[in-house]
């Protein structure tokens, strides 16, 4: 697979910026709620080198890429949370797991509205600044979805834990520390293990594909792109 200077170009740069917004976002939560643990650790900032984690930013998702993997994540240093000090532990858990996929929604509402300026732009960087604001539309409803699935500690499953009943809320919440592992699993092994005996198994990611168009229609809809 080749990739050139360009295509990192017009990739990159919105990838760093979802990512950092989206971290930024659980952090600055999470203080306004009651928990400055991170507000300390300055995680409360747009500095993408504050956020990026050098393995699940970078090395991962371009392992998959050029894997030919049927769906490409990665994750951030994750933002950290002390939820005992939070006003509302339980609720207030919820609201910051939303904050990040929230963000998201906001920033593809931003490069969606954003394209209709394109043609005011220097002359010569027309297609440069559509293809980055057309891969920020992309890359934030992605994140978005894969992001709120109901697995821990994706913020899905934060969610589900701070609203389930507590029979059902406990045993999602020990599923954390697999939860990287159980995501593989779905994403890439099962997939990779039907794949021998000449079966589909890449379920999970045609749903999150699915749902990934979804928002994108209702975005580009929303801000009459349509």
């Amino acid at each position: 697979m080749n990739i050139s200077f360009y295509d990192l170009s017009v990739w990159v740069l919105p990838l760093v910026l979802a990512i950092t917004f989206h971290e930024a976002a659980h952090a600055f939560v999470a203080h306004r709620l009651g928990d400055n643990t991170a507000w300390q650790l300055g995680r409360v900032s747009f500095n993408p080198i504050k956020h990026i984690d050098p393995f699940g930013t970078v090395i991962l998702p371009a392992m998959l890429l050029f894997a030919h993997s049927p769906f490409l994540f990665g994750y951030a240093k994750p933002v950290p949370v002390n939820f005992r000090k939070l006003n509302n532990p339980r609720l207030d858990m919820v609201w910051v797991a939303l904050a990040g996929p929230a963000t998201n929604i906001l920033l593809a509402l931003a490069a969606a509205l954003a394209r209709r300026a394109v043609p005011f732009a220097p002359a010569g960087a027309e297609q440069w600044i559509l293809d980055n604001l057309n891969n920020a539309l992309v890359i934030n409803a992605i994140l978005a979805v894969f992001n709120m699935m109901p697995i821990p500690p994706l913020d899905g499953g934060r969610v589900a834990v701070g609203l389930l009943p507590r029979p059902l809320a406990l045993p999602l919440a020990r599923l954390e520390p697999f939860g990287m592992l159980i995501l593989i699993g779905l994403l890439i092994l099962l997939p990779l293990a039907g794949s021998q005996f000449g079966l589909n198994l890449d379920v999970i990611s045609a749903i999150l594909g699915t749902l990934t168009g979804y928002v994108i229609q209702a975005v580009l809809f929303l801000t009459g792109n349509a």
